[in-house]
């Protein structure tokens, strides 16, 4: 079974490896550089909320999301988050666990919206999630995304009411 649970400083290696291997791939989040493992540990730690997905059999780490404000002052009630999924497990429903707890946080923080500003178009499987949740699409942004081999993706901007 999947649980999310609050970032620990002991999660920093194994929550950076999953971290590094989305931004590698160059497919899906905006960072170029990845995180060393002291980089991670005050990265994660500097959100309002880092959940950590894992599993309740082998206690192993299975994916994180990061979230917090996407804007300051007079749009600071609306969040932001990201995800991530260890490779080897994605299509598991574990991104839907943790953007499903991610809600939830993120209303008991406070926030009344989510809103994504850069789904990379060609990411089908959180394109459909977001859907199924609830997400409402905003619009496309032409070219917004550059992919690590070159090309421009468009990106679709997403929200969805807390």
């Amino acid at each position: 079974m999947i649980k999310v649970r609050e970032f620990f400083d002991s999660d920093a290696k194994d929550a950076a490896a999953i971290w590094n291997k989305v931004v590698e791939d160059g497919v899906a989040f905006p960072q170029l550089e990845c995180l060393s493992v002291e980089e991670a540990e005050v990265f994660f730690k500097s959100q309002d909320y880092t959940g950590i997905a894992f599993d309740t059999d082998t206690n192993e780490i299975v994916g994180l999301y990061i979230l917090h404000p996407n804007n300051i002052g007079r749009c600071g009630h609306i969040a932001n988050a990201s995800y991530a999924v260890r490779a080897d497990l994605r299509g598991k429903h574990i991104g839907e666990s943790i953007v499903s707890h991610s809600l939830s946080k993120a209303a008991e923080l406070g926030f009344k919206l989510m809103q994504f500003n850069a789904v990379v178009a060609s990411n089908h499987p959180a394109l459909h999630l977001y859907e199924k949740l609830g997400f409402i699409k905003i619009g496309t942004i032409p070219g917004g995304f550059h992919l690590k081999d070159g090309r421009f993706e468009d990106i679709v901007l997403f929200y969805h009411t807390l």
